[in-house]
């Protein structure tokens, strides 16, 4: 055989071998994205923005930024005025009808969009979350509301007054998302027993073993506390902590909740197989730098 053609046909088989390699190394798994109060799926300065990061820092990556509704507008009212419920369920659909996702993805929520995926793992059977990550996520709820997104000053004063005072009443549980998982530490019992969505995903009366079990079979639940957050009250509960029943000064640990002691959610289990992770950065709320998220969450539990 001549030997250019050789040294050809040789070159030629070696970057084939290698390109196939490549292609596989490039071949991450699916990102599915869910935006915070006031935000939408798309906006070029919040999630539209992370998104295209992703793409570029994982070329080739499917990212899904899931969009609650028909336009971007109703994506940000839904985040308002849609119950969760109603919001989770939309978005198991999404999420089956996207062949990509059906063997599995990495979730990352954002403030209140973390709750709802953790609400998604649980109520939703089909779907394959592998590493869930919570960045700023209010997960035992919050206690005051001091920042309204894009609502106006006076529709924002009028929503802290309605859950100051009637959080729990049946209309309003059912007409604005916030109330849903508002947490008066000072009428414990009221919370447990009408909060019509964080008390059920938190298994604050009865343990739904469903629940339990799907969160199971997570590889990782990443909780993200930004330590200088003056948005989230208390901020202990981006790592599920919270103020102590009947007070609301003295805060109590995940570890000293009956969450952990019970483990009525399953968190304990998973902290004990080491599928917990505790991560904090400075900042305030949904304030990271770049070089932070690519070293702490990227390359730990996306690049797979």
């Amino acid at each position: 055989m001549n030997g250019t053609i050789f040294k050809y046909l040789t070159f030629t088989f070696l970057f084939n071998i290698l390109s196939a390699y490549a292609v596989k190394d490039g071949n991450f798994t699916p990102i599915v994205l869910w935006h915070g109060m006031g935000d939408s799926c798309c906006f070029s300065f919040s999630l539209g923005a992370v998104k295209e990061k992703l793409e570029q820092t994982l070329p080739g990556v499917h990212v899904v930024s899931l969009r609650i509704g028909g336009s971007e507008i109703s994506d940000v009212e839904n985040g308002y005025f849609l119950h969760p419920d109603k919001q989770i369920q939309m978005a198991c659909d999404l999420i089956k009808s996207d062949s990509l996702l059906e063997n599995g993805f990495n979730a990352i929520g954002f403030s209140q969009g973390a709750q709802f995926l953790r609400a998604l793992v649980q109520r939703c059977p089909t779907v394959k979350v592998k590493n869930l990550i919570s960045l700023g996520g209010q997960h035992q709820g919050v206690y005051g509301l001091p920042n309204c997104g894009s609502l106006s000053n006076t529709l924002c004063d009028y929503v802290r007054r309605l859950l100051n005072h009637a959080a729990y009443l049946d209309w309003v549980q059912k007409a604005l998302v916030q109330a849903t998982y508002w947490h008066d530490p000072l009428h414990e019992q009221e919370y447990q027993n009408y909060s019509s969505f964080l008390s059920d995903i938190n298994n604050e009366l009865t343990i739904n073993n469903d629940y339990v079990q799907r969160l199971q079979k997570l590889d990782n639940l990443i909780l993200v506390k930004f330590e200088n957050d003056t948005i989230v009250e208390p901020v202990e509960t981006e790592w599920f902590g919270f103020y102590k029943p009947g007070q609301s000064e003295i805060i109590q640990t995940l570890k000293e909740s009956p969450l952990y002691t019970e483990d009525r959610l399953g968190l304990r289990k998973l902290d004990e197989n080491s599928k917990l992770q505790l991560l904090g950065t400075p900042g305030n709320h949904l304030k990271f730098e770049w070089s932070w998220f690519e070293e702490n969450i990227i390359n730990p539990y996306l690049k797979n």
